[in-house]
């Protein structure tokens, strides 16, 4: 279980002296330890708040801006969700080239229009450092959706959230965890990484040779301590396995198709596959798949990545909370 959480205050109004007030969530590297049970201690109260009473008036007369310059179901909904249960609104900006921007406004501009509207931005941008550039034009906090290739940094909270309710444990020290699929462009992995070094865990990389887990990312581990170790092939790590995270060969980030089509079936998760792994584990995917896991896995009791969604929705409650001085 995870650390024990601290019971919710609701204040009127906001506490400005909070730790997170106020504060960006840009990247994983603002995270100290102390900092995950903190988060993960909120985000443990709001799964049980919404299991008790559904929504609550926690952030009532607050407004989230919701700006997704990439399509995204899961992360957009989540958003969305977390701030309805909460008690706030959203202003939802999903269709960018419907938008100001399709008329060639900068970002720094799009930022500081809807800040005048709303009380946090969370946005999704297709080019890395994006989120860096909304947060230095921001007076409000900004939460980086995902910022191209780079960082998803409430993805990552939300796959450790993962790992410390499904495993029963405090702290993840002394697991193996398996990053498996496409390492190079996956994003959600590059964050779990970082993130994932501030505990005593072996982390294992199983990718095709051109997917490799960058180079800079593993340097950034490699100097916290963490052991690592590259694989090609499942088979030699999966028995090793508390954590299985399986990600998708990403079409969209090949600029050579052919190189796609050479990588795209390299893995495929399947009970025959999983019947050489732990009973006592997890397989996690930030989702969508397209074909790494099959369907007839989805019944097994190990399969964690549906769950994982739900964790997500108190993961982000939690964030918006934090830094609107409400946790």
């Amino acid at each position: 279980m995870p650390t024990q959480s601290k019971s919710l205050h609701l204040p009127f109004g906001e506490d400005k002296n909070a730790p997170w007030y106020g504060k960006d969530i840009l990247s994983v590297k603002q995270f100290a330890r102390e900092d995950l049970e903190y988060v993960f201690g909120v985000a443990h109260e709001m799964r049980g708040m919404v299991e008790r009473v559904g929504t609550f008036d926690l952030l009532k007369g607050k407004i989230l801006a919701n700006l997704f310059y990439e399509p995204s179901t899961r992360t957009s909904s989540s958003f969305t969700a977390a701030m309805e249960r909460l008690g706030g609104s959203v202003i939802p900006i999903n269709e960018v080239k419907y938008s100001s921007v399709s008329k060639g406004e900068s970002l720094p501009d799009t930022i500081r229009t809807l800040e005048c509207y709303a009380d946090v931005i969370v946005l999704r941008h297709p080019e890395t450092g994006s989120a860096a550039i909304a947060a230095k034009a921001a007076k409000k906090p900004v939460i980086n959706a995902g910022d191209g290739v780079g960082e998803h940094p409430t993805q990552a909270l939300l796959d450790a959230f993962t790992i410390f309710e499904e495993l029963g444990v405090g702290e993840i020290d002394g697991m193996t965890v398996t990053m498996l699929g496409d390492l190079k462009y996956g994003r959600t992995v590059h964050s779990l990484a970082r993130l994932l070094s501030l505990y005593n865990v072996k982390i294992n990389y199983v990718s095709p040779e051109i997917l490799r887990m960058p180079q800079e990312v593993m340097e950034e581990v490699a100097a916290k301590g963490i052991p690592q170790a590259e694989f090609s092939t499942l088979q030699e790590v999966l028995p090793q396995t508390d954590v299985l995270y399986v990600t998708r060969v990403q079409q969209e980030r090949f600029e050579n198709q052919k190189d796609y089509e050479k990588v795209k079936g390299a893995y495929v998760i399947d009970p025959q596959v999983m019947q050489a792994a732990k009973q006592e584990m997890i397989v996690m995917h930030p989702l969508p798949r397209v074909g790494e896991i099959s369907p007839e896995f989805d019944e097994d009791p190990r399969a964690a990545y549906f769950r994982q969604m739900e964790y997500g929705l108190y993961v982000r409650m939690a964030l918006l909370a934090m830094v609107l001085g409400k946790a």
